[in-house]
């Protein structure tokens, strides 16, 4: 019987949707909440499937790393990564694809996870990014497309 256990981590970040034609085309930043949502069939001799501890020391640890307090920018805005690269210091983290809300729970599930909880014998099947108190977004891999709620 699969268990399933979440784990929440903040972190802050800018970004800019290049395309966007609204307010979100301009550099910004986001207080965001990223929802790691676990699974494992196998419980230790103390009944968990990860610890929470190790669960938050691999999430938060690759969050702070790689997104906190850096611009998440899509790796073809040039204009953005030439903006940012200007100033100094600095810290950027390219994506494949433009930084929304959806593509940042994809990128964490798809690209992120599988290494990060590797060799704990859970796996992550949901990732939901919190932009701000009113929107998130959501992909697992029970879902053949992602689920947006936006206020």
């Amino acid at each position: 019987m699969p268990l399933r256990i979440m784990r929440r981590v903040t972190f802050c970040a800018g970004h800019r949707l290049l395309g966007h034609d609204g307010k979100c085309k301009n550099l910004h930043g986001h207080n965001y909440v990223a929802e790691f949502h676990v699974t494992g069939e196998e419980q230790d001799e103390i009944g968990r499937i990860i610890d929470f501890k190790l669960l938050k020391e691999k999430c938060k640890g690759w969050l702070d790393e790689h997104w906190d307090h850096a611009f998440l920018l899509w790796e073809r805005d040039e204009n953005a990564l030439a903006a940012v690269r200007h100033c100094e210091p600095h810290r950027i983290y390219e994506l494949p694809y433009n930084p929304t809300a959806e593509n940042l729970a994809r990128y964490l599930l798809e690209e992120v996870c599988p290494t990060i909880l590797d060799g704990t014998g859970a796996s992550a099947y949901k990732i939901v990014i919190w932009e701000s108190e009113e929107s998130y977004a959501e992909v697992s891999l029970d879902a053949t497309t992602s689920d947006s709620q936006e206020s």
